[in-house]
């Protein structure tokens, strides 16, 4: 079922999947977009206040776009967005951890200037597998009407 922009309820919590984090992932992200020692080097990353190989940020947020698309996004009347007012990272994310998705419908406004559509702003959220938050994002999606 196609979601449209009548279809976000405030309020609404939704489950976008759960993904699993590898050290391989982690080092070959961080090779290639945000190369530092605690990304990329193991023995490194133990001297660093993390003690440890912790995932980038930026590769923390594409997971959490990746299960986005596959959990809602590519079956929606999706227009793209507006942009982002805020990205958190509350705890690092390290090998082996499991990182599980989610959502809450903060606002859904119709467009007073182009009424086929509506922005839906987002508090958007991964945890790991012991129930922390890793990732808080807030945004704002525009969808198509069903109109």
């Amino acid at each position: 079922m196609t979601r449209y922009f009548e279809d976000f309820l405030v309020g609404e919590r939704v489950h976008l999947g759960s993904v699993d984090i590898t050290e391989a992932a982690i080092v070959e992200f961080a090779n290639e977009f945000d190369p530092q020692p605690f990304h990329i080097d193991p023995e490194a990353a133990k001297e660093t206040p993390f003690g440890g190989l912790i995932a980038s940020g930026w590769h923390t947020c594409a997971l959490y776009m990746r299960l986005m698309c596959d959990g809602m996004l590519n079956d929606s009347s999706s227009q793209g967005a507006s942009g982002m007012e805020e990205v958190r990272w509350l705890n690092p994310v390290r090998p082996g951890d499991t990182l599980t998705a989610h959502f809450t419908v903060l606002d859904a406004r119709r467009s007073s200037t182009k009424p086929r559509r509506g922005t839906v702003k987002f508090r958007s959220e991964m945890t790991n597998q012991d129930g922390e938050v890793v990732l808080s994002m807030m945004g704002r999606g525009l969808y198509g009407t069903r109109g």
